[in-house]
């Protein structure tokens, strides 16, 4: 497979996300991931930290391009010359909400398809809301993120 866009908003990377990141990138030449910057919630990190925090956790793959994006996905798709889409479910919860973005996808760009993983067992219970409440409450998030982002939220919540 030439090329895959992995969406998310990335508030915090969390080793769910890293995970499928790195299993793409040995299945495809390019992956790019894709840092939402209107993503509708209230970020703990700006795009620009997300972005600059999913660069540092993974610098060491080569065929990996991180950057941020507005508006439509599949626009971005079409923009950045590639036409899959890569999803993340960790649970059967997951698989609905997944399966109407697809499909919305599809019916708005039928030329990009979408293509799911699932993480590796050890974290498929690790969500970004779930590691931003712990860590907002004082909770240690190491298992659960890379140092960096570890240090990171230690230091926006103190």
């Amino acid at each position: 497979m030439r090329s895959v866009v992995y969406p998310g908003t990335f508030d915090p990377v969390t080793n769910g996300h890293t995970d499928l990141i790195a299993r793409a990138a040995k299945l495809c030449d390019r992956v790019v991931v894709a840092v939402a910057q209107d993503t509708g919630k209230n970020t703990t990190f700006t795009a620009e930290e997300r972005v600059a925090l999913v660069r540092e956790v993974c610098g060491d793959i080569d065929n990996v391009e991180v950057v941020a994006f507005s508006g439509l996905l599949v626009e971005f798709a079409r923009r950045a010359d590639v036409h899959v889409i890569m999803r993340g479910l960790r649970a059967v919860s997951d698989f609905e909400y997944e399966f109407q973005l697809a499909g919305m996808n599809r019916r708005m760009a039928p030329d990009i398809e979408t293509l799911f993983l699932t993480p590796a067992e050890q974290y498929a219970y690790i969500s970004s809301s779930l590691v931003t409440q712990i860590a907002r409450l004082g909770g240690d998030v190491s298992p659960f993120v890379a140092a960096a982002v570890h240090t990171a939220l230690r230091e926006r919540f103190g």
